[in-house]
């Protein structure tokens, strides 16, 4: 089915979409959960707040909800600051961790329910009951109870009753984080696909995944401590972070400290690497970051030898943890037919195109690479 059939109808209002928040401040008794928060959320982008507990993400969510009102700053839908909207007026669409559905009512009831609370005229409600449970494949279950549903169906069941609306914001908080690795996996391919066929509605979505985030977001804002640490493509994120924080937090990162000595030079732990050193001046300490997936085994440019400190088996890598003068190092190599053992002496080596040079002391409350 087109994605379509969730249009307005002919003459209809579309609801706003696009959000910005410009300066928002949250404060609980004294207490800021969230900090002068300038954040623009592009029409039909997939936006993800990533961060860790207490970092801001879910309160700046529950701003655009409504759901707390800014000590500071202000919100905006689609150009129209809503600050002061109670939540039923803003056009949004929502989805909790807990799925949040009625355990009396059959499916259809629930994705009707907030179609009721807006309002909507009584003789389109089937029919747009029905257009939101196909577009999430759950058409044939429309009778059933929640009881009778998987967490995946019952999450589905949730998004149809966000989208039977006809939101132009749709807000996504950690929806996923109650199902197991498989159910996710799926769950992220379906919201995916429902992206693609809803392109026109703007996503905020919360996590603390990283993987959900990189898989999902077209742009991903990196929260820590109440701020807005960082914000780019996953891409950039990922390749070319500008943080200790967002290297450590979006993905997996070597962290290691030098001391810039020269154009192309840096010294770890008394040794001399090749790296890029175009935004440092000789003599200034930085942070070395590598992504473990580039450190290959064995001799080459940039070699540092170690001790074996841990060996994970993962399937189709061998995660290898070692021990350089104090320093960890972590190396993701292709299956190993013989992994090293703990104990062992290894070399590792990276290229110098693959490091990135970050400013020292910007890992934030969080920032030890896990």
């Amino acid at each position: 089915m087109s994605a379509a059939a969730l249009a307005p109808a002919p003459g209809g209002t579309a609801a706003p979409s696009g959000i910005r928040f410009e300066g928002v401040t949250v404060a609980y008794g004294g207490n800021v959960v969230l900090d002068r928060l300038d954040l623009t959320v592009e029409p039909g982008e997939v936006m993800a707040l990533l961060g860790p507990s207490g970092s801001g993400k879910t309160t700046a969510l529950r701003a655009v909800a409504g759901f707390v009102r800014p000590a500071a700053g202000r919100v905006f839908l689609g150009g129209r600051d809503v600050t002061a909207l109670p939540p039923h007026r803003r056009g949004i669409g929502m989805v909790v961790q807990s799925y949040a559905l009625f355990p009396h009512l059959r499916v259809k009831d629930n994705v009707a329910f907030g179609l009721k609370a807006h309002r909507t005229p009584k003789a389109e409600i089937p029919g747009r009951v029905t257009e939101a449970l196909e577009l999430v494949g759950m058409a044939a279950y429309a009778d059933r109870h929640p009881r009778e549903l998987s967490g995946g169906q019952q999450q589905r069941v949730a998004i149809a009753r966000a989208l039977a609306i006809r939101p132009g914001v749709l807000l996504l908080d950690e929806p996923l984080s109650a199902l197991d690795a498989r159910l996710r996996s799926g769950m992220l391919a379906e919201l995916a696909r429902l992206h693609r066929e809803l392109p026109d509605v703007s996503i905020l979505y919360v996590t603390h995944d990283q993987v959900e985030a990189l898989t999902l977001a077209d742009r991903i804002a990196v929260m820590d401590r109440a701020r807005l640490q960082d914000c780019g493509t996953p891409q950039e994120l990922y390749r070319r972070p500008r943080t200790e924080f967002t290297a450590s937090f979006v993905g997996n990162a070597n962290l290691l400290p030098v001391t810039v000595a020269g154009e192309g030079a840096v010294a770890f732990a008394g040794r001399p690497l090749a790296a890029p050193t175009d935004t440092a001046a000789p003599g200034a300490t930085a942070t070395l970051c590598v992504r473990p997936h580039l450190v290959g085994l064995g001799a080459g440019p940039n070699a540092l030898t170690g001790s074996v400190t841990e060996v994970q088996w993962r399937g189709s890598t061998h995660r290898v943890h070692a021990d350089v003068d104090g320093h960890r190092l972590m190396a993701d190599l292709r299956e190993l037919r013989e992994p090293p053992a703990i104990g062992d002496p290894v070399t590792l080596h990276f290229a110098a195109e693959d490091a990135v040079l970050l400013p020292a002391g910007t890992a934030g409350a969080s920032g030890a690479a896990p």
